[in-house]
């Protein structure tokens, strides 16, 4: 698959059997497998076929789109809206800086295999970030250049994750309807303890999906704070969520 053996078409049962020498039993669990990671699609009385516009990206883990994009054989570029020198006292907060400290900004329209796919913004203090300014962020990644034109390295952070409506330009940058919901990321990258990045992004939800793996002993997920509902007398209820 990472090759591109198969994107005319799918083989059948019968001939991965024949051609990998394996039992049909193998094979149907690896396609129950990719099928549900999402990687092949299945549909009654049709052959099977590649998921070829969906992308996956695991949680838990820092990341570089464009590696990831890279790593599943999509083709990665990006169409430069914005790369300046800014200020913005609400970023600047989220980055631990003054009001009035100098920013650079990123703009970016990713396009996997030539298709809209993101509209990402980052904004990195322009103290360590300067160098940037001369950087062709047509193929390449943020990471890469801040590494070796800027010797920061993020090591890790936190992202948000949640549904979201593009505005109208969001919208017609993407491709999307009028209303079609998609995905809104905020990410603060840390090198080290120190914030250096505050990303926003708006993923298209057609072409993008979320994976994440789990265990009996894995860290809890943080969950944002609801309101509480109200019990049947009419005040907030105290009773927790049970743990599925």
């Amino acid at each position: 698959m990472a090759a591109g053996a198969f994107t005319d078409e799918f083989p059948a049962e019968h001939r991965l059997t024949g051609e990998y020498a394996v039992s049909r039993h193998t094979v149907r669990e690896a396609l129950r497998k990719l099928r549900a990671d999402g990687l092949v699609i299945a549909e009654r009385g049709r052959a099977s076929r590649l998921d070829t516009r969906r992308i996956q990206q695991p949680l838990g883990s820092l990341y570089s789109l464009f590696r990831e994009l890279e790593g599943q054989g999509v083709e990665q570029r990006s169409e430069v809206l914005r790369l300046e020198r800014t200020a913005d006292g609400t970023i600047a907060g989220h980055l631990g800086l003054v009001p009035d400290a100098p920013l650079v900004v990123l703009e970016r329209l990713r396009l996997a295999d030539g298709e809209p796919l993101a509209h990402d913004t980052a904004y990195l203090p322009a103290e360590i970030a300067e160098p940037l300014l001369e950087a062709d962020f047509g193929h390449t990644s943020l990471y890469g250049e801040l590494s070796r034109r800027c010797s920061v390295k993020v090591t890790g952070g936190r992202e948000r994750i949640q549904p979201f409506l593009p505005d109208v330009r969001q919208a017609w940058l993407l491709g999307l309807a009028d209303r079609e919901a998609a995905f809104a990321i905020e990410r603060l990258g840390r090198a080290g303890e120190r914030p250096v990045e505050w990303r926003e992004t708006v993923v298209r939800g057609d072409r993008f999906t979320f994976v994440a793996e789990w265990s009996d002993d894995s860290r809890n997920v943080a969950l944002a704070p609801r309101a509480a509902a109200p019990s049947p007398d009419g005040y907030p209820s105290s009773a927790s969520c049970p743990s599925a």
